[in-house]
Protein backbone atom coordinates (compact mmCIF):
# COMPACT_ATOMS: atom_id res chain seq x y z
CA UNK A 1 0.00 0.00 0.00
CA UNK A 2 1.28 3.48 -0.84
CA UNK A 3 2.56 5.51 2.08
CA UNK A 4 -0.15 7.89 3.25
CA UNK A 5 2.21 10.85 3.44
CA UNK A 6 3.38 10.53 -0.16
CA UNK A 7 0.47 12.54 -1.58
CA UNK A 8 0.26 15.13 1.24
CA UNK A 9 3.62 16.88 0.84
CA UNK A 10 3.11 20.45 -0.36
CA UNK A 11 5.41 21.18 -3.33
CA UNK A 12 7.68 24.20 -3.06
CA UNK A 13 6.32 27.12 -5.07
CA UNK A 14 8.77 28.46 -7.62
CA UNK A 15 7.59 30.55 -10.59
CA UNK A 16 10.62 29.37 -12.57
CA UNK A 17 9.68 25.71 -12.04
CA UNK A 18 6.22 25.32 -13.63
CA UNK A 19 4.46 22.13 -12.63
CA UNK A 20 2.67 19.80 -15.01
CA UNK A 21 -0.28 19.55 -12.65
CA UNK A 22 -0.81 23.30 -12.78
CA UNK A 23 -0.46 23.26 -16.59
CA UNK A 24 -3.22 20.67 -16.92
CA UNK A 25 -5.47 22.33 -14.35
CA UNK A 26 -5.14 25.77 -15.97
CA UNK A 27 -7.09 24.71 -19.03
CA UNK A 28 -6.70 25.87 -22.64
CA UNK A 29 -8.16 29.33 -22.14
CA UNK A 30 -9.49 30.72 -25.42
CA UNK A 31 -7.34 28.36 -27.51
CA UNK A 32 -8.48 25.14 -29.11
CA UNK A 33 -7.14 22.29 -26.95
CA UNK A 34 -4.14 20.47 -28.28
CA UNK A 35 -4.41 17.75 -25.64
CA UNK A 36 -7.53 16.56 -23.82
CA UNK A 37 -7.30 14.36 -20.73
CA UNK A 38 -10.26 12.25 -19.60
CA UNK A 39 -10.47 9.92 -16.63
CA UNK A 40 -12.25 6.60 -17.26
CA UNK A 41 -12.14 4.97 -13.80
CA UNK A 42 -13.26 1.44 -14.66
CA UNK A 43 -12.59 -1.32 -12.13
CA UNK A 44 -15.62 -3.45 -11.18
CA UNK A 45 -15.28 -6.07 -13.94
CA UNK A 46 -11.54 -6.61 -13.43
CA UNK A 47 -10.35 -10.22 -13.42
CA UNK A 48 -7.89 -9.31 -10.64
CA UNK A 49 -9.08 -7.27 -7.62
CA UNK A 50 -8.13 -3.65 -8.25
CA UNK A 51 -8.59 -0.11 -7.02
CA UNK A 52 -7.91 1.29 -10.49
CA UNK A 53 -10.83 3.71 -10.15
CA UNK A 54 -8.58 5.77 -7.86
CA UNK A 55 -5.87 6.13 -10.49
CA UNK A 56 -7.00 9.12 -12.60
CA UNK A 57 -6.99 11.35 -9.51
CA UNK A 58 -3.66 9.89 -8.37
CA UNK A 59 -2.07 10.58 -11.77
CA UNK A 60 -3.25 14.19 -11.62
CA UNK A 61 -1.65 14.53 -8.19
CA UNK A 62 1.57 12.97 -9.45
CA UNK A 63 1.70 15.53 -12.27
CA UNK A 64 2.04 18.12 -9.53
CA UNK A 65 5.49 16.66 -8.74
CA UNK A 66 6.69 16.82 -12.35
CA UNK A 67 7.73 19.73 -14.54
CA UNK A 68 6.62 20.59 -18.06
CA UNK A 69 10.20 20.48 -19.43
CA UNK A 70 11.65 17.39 -21.14
CA UNK A 71 15.42 17.80 -21.06
CA UNK A 72 16.29 14.96 -23.42
CA UNK A 73 13.82 16.07 -26.08
CA UNK A 74 14.35 19.81 -25.53
CA UNK A 75 10.63 20.56 -25.42
CA UNK A 76 8.36 22.25 -22.88
CA UNK A 77 4.84 20.85 -23.08
CA UNK A 78 3.61 23.93 -21.24
CA UNK A 79 3.28 25.47 -24.70
CA UNK A 80 0.45 23.08 -25.51
CA UNK A 81 -3.14 24.02 -24.72
CA UNK A 82 -4.25 21.26 -22.34
CA UNK A 83 -7.82 20.54 -21.26
CA UNK A 84 -8.77 18.35 -18.33
CA UNK A 85 -12.21 17.08 -19.32
CA UNK A 86 -12.76 15.41 -15.94
CA UNK A 87 -13.77 11.85 -15.10
CA UNK A 88 -16.60 9.76 -16.49
CA UNK A 89 -19.11 8.99 -13.75
CA UNK A 90 -19.41 5.26 -12.98
CA UNK A 91 -18.22 4.01 -16.37
CA UNK A 92 -18.63 0.38 -15.32
CA UNK A 93 -22.43 0.57 -15.20
CA UNK A 94 -23.60 -1.54 -18.11
CA UNK A 95 -25.13 0.46 -20.95
CA UNK A 96 -25.38 3.82 -19.14
CA UNK A 97 -21.76 3.93 -17.94
CA UNK A 98 -20.32 2.77 -21.23
CA UNK A 99 -22.51 5.31 -23.03
CA UNK A 100 -21.20 8.12 -20.80
CA UNK A 101 -17.61 7.02 -21.50
CA UNK A 102 -18.23 6.93 -25.25
CA UNK A 103 -19.83 10.36 -25.30
CA UNK A 104 -17.06 11.92 -23.19
CA UNK A 105 -14.39 10.39 -25.44
CA UNK A 106 -16.20 11.50 -28.59
CA UNK A 107 -16.58 15.07 -27.31
CA UNK A 108 -13.02 15.40 -26.06
CA UNK A 109 -11.44 13.93 -29.18
CA UNK A 110 -13.55 16.15 -31.43
CA UNK A 111 -12.30 19.26 -29.64
CA UNK A 112 -8.62 18.34 -29.21
CA UNK A 113 -5.84 17.19 -31.50
CA UNK A 114 -5.09 14.25 -29.21
CA UNK A 115 -6.97 12.53 -26.40
CA UNK A 116 -5.30 10.86 -23.43
CA UNK A 117 -7.61 8.64 -21.38
CA UNK A 118 -6.62 7.69 -17.84
CA UNK A 119 -7.91 4.33 -16.66
CA UNK A 120 -9.14 2.53 -14.78
CA UNK A 121 -8.51 -1.01 -15.77
CA UNK A 122 -8.21 -2.09 -19.39
CA UNK A 123 -11.97 -2.32 -19.85
CA UNK A 124 -11.76 1.46 -20.37
CA UNK A 125 -10.26 0.84 -23.80
CA UNK A 126 -13.44 -0.43 -25.45
CA UNK A 127 -15.82 2.50 -24.80
CA UNK A 128 -13.05 5.06 -25.21
CA UNK A 129 -11.93 3.84 -28.63
CA UNK A 130 -15.52 3.26 -29.72
CA UNK A 131 -16.35 6.83 -28.69
CA UNK A 132 -13.35 8.37 -30.43
CA UNK A 133 -14.05 6.70 -33.77
CA UNK A 134 -17.78 5.98 -33.82
CA UNK A 135 -18.75 4.73 -37.28
CA UNK A 136 -15.11 5.16 -38.37
CA UNK A 137 -14.06 2.26 -36.11
CA UNK A 138 -14.11 -0.15 -39.07
CA UNK A 139 -11.38 1.91 -40.75
CA UNK A 140 -9.27 2.57 -37.62
CA UNK A 141 -6.21 0.79 -36.27
CA UNK A 142 -5.28 -0.31 -32.77
CA UNK A 143 -1.86 -0.73 -31.16
CA UNK A 144 -1.81 -2.30 -27.71
CA UNK A 145 1.20 -2.39 -25.43
CA UNK A 146 0.09 -5.17 -23.16
CA UNK A 147 1.23 -8.40 -21.59
CA UNK A 148 -2.09 -9.96 -22.63
CA UNK A 149 -4.14 -10.51 -25.79
CA UNK A 150 -7.36 -9.24 -24.14
CA UNK A 151 -9.63 -11.36 -26.31
CA UNK A 152 -11.34 -13.23 -23.50
CA UNK A 153 -15.05 -13.77 -23.89
CA UNK A 154 -17.47 -11.68 -21.85
CA UNK A 155 -17.04 -8.21 -20.44
CA UNK A 156 -13.97 -7.51 -18.32
CA UNK A 157 -10.53 -5.95 -18.45
CA UNK A 158 -9.53 -9.10 -20.33
CA UNK A 159 -11.96 -8.57 -23.20
CA UNK A 160 -11.59 -5.06 -24.74
CA UNK A 161 -9.89 -6.23 -27.94
CA UNK A 162 -12.56 -8.89 -28.50
CA UNK A 163 -15.28 -6.31 -27.84
CA UNK A 164 -13.73 -3.94 -30.40
CA UNK A 165 -13.41 -6.72 -32.98
CA UNK A 166 -17.06 -7.62 -32.40
CA UNK A 167 -17.91 -3.94 -32.99
CA UNK A 168 -16.22 -3.99 -36.41
CA UNK A 169 -12.53 -3.27 -35.81
CA UNK A 170 -10.45 -4.97 -38.54
CA UNK A 171 -8.07 -7.50 -36.91
CA UNK A 172 -5.60 -6.88 -39.73
CA UNK A 173 -5.14 -3.40 -38.23
CA UNK A 174 -4.58 -4.66 -34.67
CA UNK A 175 -1.00 -4.94 -33.39
CA UNK A 176 -0.13 -6.19 -29.91
CA UNK A 177 3.31 -5.21 -28.58
CA UNK A 178 4.96 -6.76 -25.52
CA UNK A 179 2.83 -9.91 -25.21
CA UNK A 180 4.34 -11.75 -22.25
CA UNK A 181 5.40 -15.34 -21.73
CA UNK A 182 3.34 -17.37 -19.26
CA UNK A 183 0.57 -14.74 -19.25
CA UNK A 184 -1.74 -16.07 -21.99
CA UNK A 185 -3.22 -19.42 -22.94
CA UNK A 186 -2.33 -21.22 -26.16
CA UNK A 187 -6.01 -21.14 -27.07
CA UNK A 188 -6.21 -17.34 -27.05
CA UNK A 189 -2.82 -17.05 -28.74
CA UNK A 190 -4.03 -19.35 -31.50
CA UNK A 191 -7.19 -17.28 -31.87
CA UNK A 192 -5.21 -14.04 -32.15
CA UNK A 193 -3.10 -15.64 -34.89
CA UNK A 194 -6.13 -17.08 -36.69
CA UNK A 195 -7.89 -13.71 -36.69
CA UNK A 196 -4.87 -12.04 -38.28
CA UNK A 197 -3.76 -9.93 -35.32
CA UNK A 198 -0.08 -8.97 -35.49
CA UNK A 199 1.76 -10.00 -32.33
CA UNK A 200 5.12 -8.52 -31.30
CA UNK A 201 6.22 -10.40 -28.20
CA UNK A 202 8.16 -9.25 -25.18
CA UNK A 203 11.12 -11.18 -26.60
CA UNK A 204 10.81 -9.31 -29.89
CA UNK A 205 10.97 -5.99 -28.07
CA UNK A 206 14.01 -7.16 -26.10
CA UNK A 207 15.88 -8.20 -29.25
CA UNK A 208 14.75 -5.49 -31.72
CA UNK A 209 14.14 -2.51 -29.44
CA UNK A 210 11.00 -0.51 -28.74
CA UNK A 211 11.61 2.03 -31.51
CA UNK A 212 11.65 -0.57 -34.28
CA UNK A 213 8.71 -2.46 -32.80
CA UNK A 214 6.57 0.66 -32.42
CA UNK A 215 7.46 1.79 -35.95
CA UNK A 216 6.27 -1.53 -37.33
CA UNK A 217 3.16 -1.51 -35.16
CA UNK A 218 2.11 1.98 -36.22
CA UNK A 219 2.76 1.17 -39.88
CA UNK A 220 0.47 -1.87 -39.74
CA UNK A 221 -2.27 -0.22 -37.68
CA UNK A 222 -2.06 3.05 -39.63
CA UNK A 223 -1.63 1.58 -43.12
CA UNK A 224 -3.05 3.83 -45.80
CA UNK A 225 -3.19 6.77 -43.40
CA UNK A 226 -5.74 5.15 -41.08
CA UNK A 227 -6.31 6.82 -37.73
CA UNK A 228 -4.86 4.88 -34.80
CA UNK A 229 -5.68 4.33 -31.14
CA UNK A 230 -2.88 3.29 -28.77
CA UNK A 231 -3.65 1.34 -25.59
CA UNK A 232 -0.77 1.55 -23.11
CA UNK A 233 -1.55 -1.08 -20.51
CA UNK A 234 1.25 -0.66 -17.99
CA UNK A 235 1.15 -4.30 -16.94
CA UNK A 236 3.32 -4.73 -20.05
CA UNK A 237 6.15 -3.42 -17.86
CA UNK A 238 8.49 -5.32 -15.57
CA UNK A 239 6.93 -5.77 -12.15
CA UNK A 240 9.87 -3.95 -10.55
CA UNK A 241 8.80 -0.71 -12.22
CA UNK A 242 5.05 -1.37 -12.22
CA UNK A 243 4.17 -3.10 -8.94
CA UNK A 244 0.86 -1.24 -8.92
CA UNK A 245 -0.32 -3.25 -11.94
CA UNK A 246 -2.02 -6.41 -10.62
CA UNK A 247 -0.97 -8.55 -13.61
CA UNK A 248 2.55 -7.22 -14.28
CA UNK A 249 5.29 -9.85 -14.37
CA UNK A 250 9.07 -9.97 -13.95
CA UNK A 251 10.83 -9.58 -17.28
CA UNK A 252 8.41 -7.13 -18.86
CA UNK A 253 9.25 -3.90 -20.66
CA UNK A 254 11.39 -1.31 -18.90
CA UNK A 255 10.04 2.04 -17.74
CA UNK A 256 12.16 3.60 -20.47
CA UNK A 257 10.47 1.41 -23.09
CA UNK A 258 7.02 2.47 -21.87
CA UNK A 259 7.97 6.15 -21.90
CA UNK A 260 9.46 5.89 -25.39
CA UNK A 261 6.34 4.09 -26.64
CA UNK A 262 4.18 6.87 -25.21
CA UNK A 263 6.33 9.49 -26.93
CA UNK A 264 6.21 7.68 -30.28
CA UNK A 265 2.44 7.37 -30.01
CA UNK A 266 2.06 11.08 -29.32
CA UNK A 267 4.46 11.96 -32.13
CA UNK A 268 2.69 10.01 -34.87
CA UNK A 269 0.07 12.18 -36.63
CA UNK A 270 -2.10 9.12 -37.29
CA UNK A 271 -2.66 8.61 -33.56
CA UNK A 272 -5.90 10.20 -32.35
CA UNK A 273 -6.00 8.83 -28.82
CA UNK A 274 -3.87 7.07 -26.21
CA UNK A 275 -5.08 5.41 -23.04
CA UNK A 276 -3.02 4.52 -19.97
CA UNK A 277 -4.57 1.66 -18.02
CA UNK A 278 -4.29 -1.11 -15.43
CA UNK A 279 -2.60 0.89 -12.67
CA UNK A 280 -4.05 0.34 -9.19
CA UNK A 281 -3.12 3.48 -7.29
CA UNK A 282 -4.39 1.97 -4.03
CA UNK A 283 -1.86 -0.86 -4.17
CA UNK A 284 1.24 0.85 -5.53
CA UNK A 285 4.69 0.69 -3.96
CA UNK A 286 5.27 3.11 -1.10
CA UNK A 287 7.17 5.46 -3.40
CA UNK A 288 4.28 5.60 -5.87
CA UNK A 289 6.47 4.48 -8.76
CA UNK A 290 3.68 3.02 -10.93
CA UNK A 291 1.48 6.11 -10.69
CA UNK A 292 4.51 8.29 -11.40
CA UNK A 293 5.28 6.20 -14.46
CA UNK A 294 1.70 6.67 -15.67
CA UNK A 295 1.97 10.43 -15.14
CA UNK A 296 5.26 10.52 -17.04
CA UNK A 297 3.58 8.61 -19.89
CA UNK A 298 1.03 11.44 -20.09
CA UNK A 299 3.87 13.94 -20.42
CA UNK A 300 5.80 11.84 -22.94
CA UNK A 301 2.65 11.60 -25.07
CA UNK A 302 2.30 15.36 -24.82
CA UNK A 303 5.96 15.81 -25.79
CA UNK A 304 5.39 13.71 -28.88
CA UNK A 305 2.38 15.85 -29.78
CA UNK A 306 4.37 19.06 -29.27
CA UNK A 307 7.03 17.79 -31.68
CA UNK A 308 4.66 16.49 -34.39
CA UNK A 309 5.42 17.75 -37.88
CA UNK A 310 1.66 18.12 -38.58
Amino acid sequence: MAASGAATVTPVSDPRWPRAGDWLAAGPGSRRPDLAVVGVPTFTTSISPTGAHATPAAVRRALGRLSTWCASRRVDVGGLAAWDAGDVEEPDVLVEGEFRARVRAETASAKARLLVALGGDNSATYPTMAGVFGDRLVHAGLVTLDAHHDIREGRSNGSPVRNLLDAGLDPARVVQVGIADWANSKSYADEAYARGITVISRGDVASRGIDACMKDALEVAGAGGAEVYVDLDLDVCDRAVAPGCPASLPGGLSAGDALQAAFLAGHDPRVRAVDITEVDATNDAADGRTVRLAAMCVLETAAGLALRST
